[in-house]
């Protein structure tokens, strides 16, 4: 069973450092992950991330030029690899499409469905952000100049 949550939503950008500065002006703030390739930003229950959409399209295996790839995937993190491997089951017996089955990936385990509507939908466990009592994602904390 999935549970019913969002932890993260992730768009595609053609320019993440951009993004972030965009993001960031807008009063959000960046989490303490040095990535140049990502962003994530805490928000009130969920998390946004920016990342390049190339990148995107590759770690969840489909294209990203053409009209199937929408540049969003929407995420449902999990306390554990196993959760993982049995919510993308329980997808699949609903009717979606599994489109990159669950792996270990940098930092994590993850995979990747598809609504009807070819909606992508990620479901992953990652160490480096638990989730919290009520299942909300929770980044580290951005580091302070000294």
């Amino acid at each position: 069973m999935l549970p019913k949550r969002l932890t993260l939503v992730t768009l595609g950008v053609a320019d993440v450092a951009q993004a972030r500065a965009f993001y960031e002006r807008l009063g959000f703030e960046a989490a303490g992950i040095e990535e140049e390739s990502v962003a994530f930003f805490q928000l009130e229950g969920s998390v946004l991330a920016v990342f390049g959409r190339e990148n995107l399209a590759e770690d969840a295996g489909v294209p990203h030029d053409g009209a199937g790839f929408r540049g969003v995937s929407l995420a449902i993190n999990l306390s554990n690899e196993g959760e993982v491997d049995e919510a993308l089951r329980h997808a699949k017996s609903c009717g979606a499409t599994i489109i990159k089955p669950a792996r270990k990936v940098r930092g994590g385990y993850s995979g990747y469905f598809a609504d009807p509507d070819g909606h992508l939908w990620e479901v992953a466990y990652n160490p480096l952000c638990p989730l919290d009592e009520n299942g909300r994602m929770q980044l580290p904390k951005p580091k302070k100049a000294p």
